[in-house]
């Protein structure tokens, strides 16, 4: 099985913080780190999950009416005093530069099946291979729409499709949408493994994020590998790898 950190280790630290991706980097194991972007205001591509601030910050509203200037001066809560801010895509990039140079993917999920950020796949690519590492990102999205506009855009980019269940995304492939590879749902693997045979199948998870406390348990893995789910993106990877 191969390991992702979902919006970093975002189980012991708020998720999509600098915290959260610092931590996950110090996994020498770690195969990759899964993460949203959304956009501003005035055009800047920023890290952040949901389409408001609300859960994760002490602001409120839409990422889309809040400038970069507004959106920095949010507070992220990290505990015992200490605070965090939102990240800009290229911030993010730039920290995670040395390892995508040795290896570590990056997958990127466009955050636009409900907030409909005309022309992000073209600024998004436009960063990626400006800081040349076109190789290490994967672009996902739950809406396929974005995908095929990804692939006219740019032939060799990795590209998955997001849906809750296997069978959803194959059937976006199906459809001409572009991605070759696929990110269900882990308990929504609902295809046999003979039909998901060469597919890279990354199973992404919810459960518990910081402030949570962690369960303590650890997940076997095998019978999801015997599902054929390749990849699988946690909160906590750093319980299961070094």
């Amino acid at each position: 099985m191969k390991y992702w950190a979902h919006r970093g280790c975002s189980q012991r630290y708020p998720e999509n913080t600098q915290t959260s991706f610092e931590k996950a980097m110090r996994l020498r194991q770690l195969t990759g780190i899964e993460t949203d972007v959304q956009r501003t205001r005035d055009g800047v591509l920023v890290i952040i999950h949901d389409e408001r601030v609300d859960r994760t910050t002490d602001g409120s509203g839409w990422v889309k009416d809040y400038s970069l200037k507004e959106i920095k001066k949010l507070s992220i809560d990290a505990g015992d005093g200490r605070t965090e801010h939102i990240l800009t895509a290229e911030e993010l990039i730039d920290l995670l530069l040395p390892r995508l140079r040795t290896g570590m993917l990056l997958n990127l999920e466009l955050k636009n099946s409900s907030v409909p950020y005309e022309g992000m796949e073209q600024e998004l690519l436009d960063l990626v291979h400006k800081k040349g590492v076109a190789d290490q990102v994967i672009y996902s999205t739950f809406y396929p729409k974005s995908l095929a506009r990804l692939r006219a855009l740019d032939l060799s980019a990795h590209l998955a499709v997001l849906a809750t269940h296997a069978s959803d995304c194959l059937y976006y492939i199906a459809g001409g949408c572009g991605a070759t590879d696929i990110h269900p749902y882990w308990q929504s693997v609902d295809e046999t493994p003979a039909r998901l045979q060469g597919i890279a199948v990354r199973a992404w998870m919810s459960g518990h994020l910081y402030p949570e406390r962690p369960t303590g348990t650890r997940l076997d893995v095998a019978p999801l590998e015997a599902q054929g789910i390749t990849d699988i993106m946690m909160n906590e990877p750093e319980m299961y790898i070094e």
